[in-house]
């Protein structure tokens, strides 16, 4: 087997100690488990290899990327292991530890120094980034921020395996929002096959993705000062925004009781999840999405002395970890109303054609991911698709479901396809 075959199927584990058995149950989806580290290995494998089939990317080319990290890691692997140079442009918050891993793995480094007019770092390195892809032979870049692709290898791979391995009583999904990659690609797919599962974002306090005051904050790899476009917002029941002191601790808290190892984005979403799963009954269980491990942190996170150098605490007791449930409310409940969209950055950052060309696409590329995904949640279920064609009181359903699966913008349309997914199953069960 291929090293970059081994990307995804990452476990999905049982919390037991932080939990009462009178509450809901508490599941992680362990992305640490992926070659490169993090989930970012599912959406760089995707964009690199859609690049290559469109002849964007050729042997020998070179890839450049503005990343927090994770991302340009992945990056890093796949280029280290398919033959390509890569150019991964970070900023100050990327640690040392991530830094030594880019260069581990043969990337060049650029550390962006400059803040955006929010506070951030993400505009600056993406206009020098489409900068230098523009001047360098041969050079292709995956851009995370507003390739479409982005969210569509979530939708293919990272949602189908959770609703695979999940029980059928998962109430709701808890996944960070940045790039919108995770976020996107997941709600959408969970939106049309399980409208019934509330899908809860986590972003950060001091990024606008979801509306309110842009300012600088700690927690990498997660937040904007806008709405990615891989977010469609229609698709996210709520959000919350977290603290960088909560995450970081609720991350430190989690290790010490449940000896899972996470990030601060990973920290902040399992805060949230913690949060809701308290308010549900033993019968329902919430998905959470840690994206990465804390061993990348241990300068930062694990760190006691960093920790008090920016007074965060450094307990790190259950009782802390359920003291901070208590200081968590939704910021939105209303997500739709609040995104902070801004169309006119892509030519302000200057987007690469490349992107656009592919993003032109998209749609074509999303429906064949519908259909597909739609026929493998028939047979992963146990059932044959052959009976299914069989059917005669199945095939409107069918033809119905495929005619219009491009149009599935609306709550409404998504409850009607879904309800017709769940027909489909039980007549095939039980026949017509």
């Amino acid at each position: 087997m291929h090293l970059l075959e081994t990307i995804g199927n990452t476990p999905l584990i049982e919390l037991r100690n932080t939990t009462a058995s009178t509450e809901g149950r508490l599941l992680f989806k362990y992305e640490r488990g992926n070659p490169g580290g993090s989930i970012k290995d599912r959406p760089a494998l995707f964009i690199v290899t859609e690049a290559e089939k469109r002849g964007l990317l050729k042997p020998g080319g070179t890839i450049i990327e503005s990343s927090s990290g994770n991302f340009g890691i992945s990056l890093a692997m796949i280029g280290a292991a398919k033959g390509y140079r890569v150019i991964i442009l970070v900023d100050p918050k990327t640690t040392a530890t991530n830094l030594a891993l880019l260069k581990c793995f043969g990337a060049e480094v650029i550390v962006v120094t400059e803040q955006d007019d929010s506070g951030s770092y993400h505009k600056t390195r993406i206009s020098l980034a489409n900068k230098l892809a523009s001047e360098i032979p041969d050079a292709f870049r995956p851009d995370q921020c507003f390739n479409l692709l982005n969210s569509t290898a979530h939708y293919q791979g990272t949602a189908r395996e959770i609703f695979a391995d999940c029980p059928d009583n998962v109430a709701a999904i808890v996944a960070a929002v940045s790039t919108g990659g995770q976020l996107g690609g997941i709600s959408r797919y969970t939106k049309t096959y399980r409208p019934d599962v509330k899908v809860i974002g986590v972003d950060a306090v001091g990024s606008s993705i979801f509306g309110g005051e842009s300012h600088s904050y700690l927690i990498p790899g997660i937040g904007l000062a806008w709405t990615p476009c891989n977010v469609a917002v229609e698709n996210i029941d709520s959000v919350y925004k977290v603290t960088d002191e909560a995450a970081f601790v609720a991350a430190r808290c989690f290790a010490r009781n449940e000896g899972v190892l996470m990030g601060p984005s990973g920290g902040a979403c399992a805060l949230v999840a913690l949060t809701i799963t308290k308010q549900l009954s033993p019968h329902d269980c919430v998905v959470c999405i840690i994206s990465d491990g804390g061993d990348r942190y241990i300068q930062t996170l694990l760190d006691d002395a960093w920790m008090q150098s920016n007074n965060f605490s450094i307990e790190t007791s259950l009782e802390k970890l359920l003291a901070l449930t208590g200081t968590i409310t939704p910021w939105s409940i209303h997500p739709d109303q609040n995104a902070n969209y801004k169309p006119e950055l892509k030519s302000q950052l200057c987007v690469p054609a490349s992107t656009q060309t592919i993003n032109e696409n998209i749609d074509e590329i999303n429906e064949s991911a519908s259909r597909i995904s739609f026929i493998d949640y028939i047979t992963e279920h146990g059932f044959r698709m052959r009976m299914a064609s069989r059917s005669a009181c199945m095939r409107p359903l069918v033809k119905n479901y495929m005619k219009n699966s491009r149009q599935q913008k609306s709550r409404s349309r998504r409850l009607f396809f879904a309800e017709s997914i769940r027909r489909l199953l039980n007549i095939v069960r039980n026949g017509c």
